[in-house]
């Protein structure tokens, strides 16, 4: 996981990602703008590299890629030491699904209630239920007007009040060892929305082969 420290407009914001290469966070486009535990690293961004299509009103194309400085580049230091602490999540494959009903697992450093006016120290994590398409339709006017199936997930059992919130943008949900969408959007209530990583997939590693030193 990575804590994301975000300067915007004079305010602090906080975001997830997650590592997906040595050097690479792969986290949320509208987390564009760094607590001391054993376990931490600080590590600085030399380039944000958010989707080219991301449309900041309906939030679509909400991915982005964050590259640490090359071992060239002052200051140290230079990229994430995966050690048992901190490690890479694989991506899933461009043909690979999430069923409706899989349970996954989301965790970030954001609120743990809709009325919660602090975040945690600790990283928190949650079980949380996939749900179908039709449990964030796409009404005009409902929360969930700009639900886009072919490149969202709809993740949160409304049932049991489970789902991610503010601050837990760009952090991955977790299927079995892959992550396979990233924490984007929603209303109080879950379900939320998540951005699917497989409809991403041709595009991202294209992008890590370009970068790659």
């Amino acid at each position: 996981m990575a804590y994301l420290d975000i300067q915007r407009r004079g305010k602090t914001y906080i975001c997830g990602g997650f590592l997906v290469a040595e050097n690479f966070v792969l986290t949320a486009a509208h987390c564009n703008g760094e607590e001391q535990e054993q376990s931490q690293q600080t590590i600085s961004v030399c380039h944000r590299i958010p989707h080219p299509q991301y449309n900041k009103e309906s939030t679509n194309n909400d991915i982005m890629l964050l590259q640490a400085p090359p071992p060239s580049h002052p200051p140290t230091p230079k990229r994430a030491k995966l050690n048992r602490w901190g490690d890479t999540i694989s991506l899933p494959r461009a043909s690979e699904t999430v069923e409706t009903g899989a349970m996954c697992s989301v965790a970030g450093w954001g609120g743990t209630s809709t009325d919660c006016t602090s975040t945690p120290a600790r990283l928190q994590e949650v079980d949380v239920l996939v749900m179908q398409d039709a449990a964030c339709p796409g009404n005009p006017n409902g929360p969930y007007c700009y639900y886009n199936a072919s490149s969202m997930m709809c993740v949160g059992d409304p049932k049991t009040g489970k789902d991610s919130w503010k601050g837990d943008s760009g952090g991955p949900l977790v299927c079995g060892e892959t992550a396979q969408s990233i924490v984007s959007w929603g209303p109080p209530n879950p379900p939320g929305v998540y951005m699917k990583i497989t409809t991403f997939i041709p595009c991202t590693e294209a992008m890590l082969r370009r970068l790659q030193p």
